[in-house]
């Protein structure tokens, strides 16, 4: 069953950001939900700074800390993908330097990482974290612009 309401949106808050290509994205997320056999309800993803997202942690998950990304899970049915998921551009540019990978790269593993969650996968052991890190490989390798 195909949600009528089905739709994947980015937004921008307290910062001027937008995708390069959005369709293509947009494409890219329905493939990874309908290869894991889940049907696209309405996934939010907002884009931010920092310091937006620190407020975020603190306010929703008592966290004083910086992250990349939160993502809420809003699905109310079984097979149905729905959620926001916040991601700060201050925090993939950083981590892109760090990493030594590109910008676009930590963006996209970044955004499936978010995903991969609300597909079900966890990355708090060192072996979800592996499945998680091979999880976001398989996605981005199905990348294309």
């Amino acid at each position: 069953m195909l949600n009528s309401e089905a739709s994947i949106t980015f937004f921008s808050e307290d910062i001027a950001f937008q995708l390069s290509d959005e369709p293509a994205v947009v494409n890219w997320i329905e493939t990874i939900i309908k290869n894991h056999t889940y049907d696209l309800g309405e996934l939010n993803f907002i884009f931010c700074s920092d310091s937006y997202l620190h407020k975020i942690n603190l306010e929703y998950l008592d966290h004083d800390t910086f992250t990349d990304i939160i993502t809420f899970d809003n699905a109310e049915e079984e097979g149905i993908i729905e959620g926001d998921i916040f991601i700060s551009i201050d925090r993939i540019e950083e981590n892109a330097q760090q990493f030594e990978t590109s910008f676009e790269n930590e963006l996209f593993r970044v955004i499936i990482h978010g995903v991969l969650h609300l597909l079900g996968f966890n990355d708090k052991t060192p072996e979800e974290k592996e499945g998680m890190r091979k999880n976001e490989d398989a996605c981005l390798s199905l990348l294309r612009f």
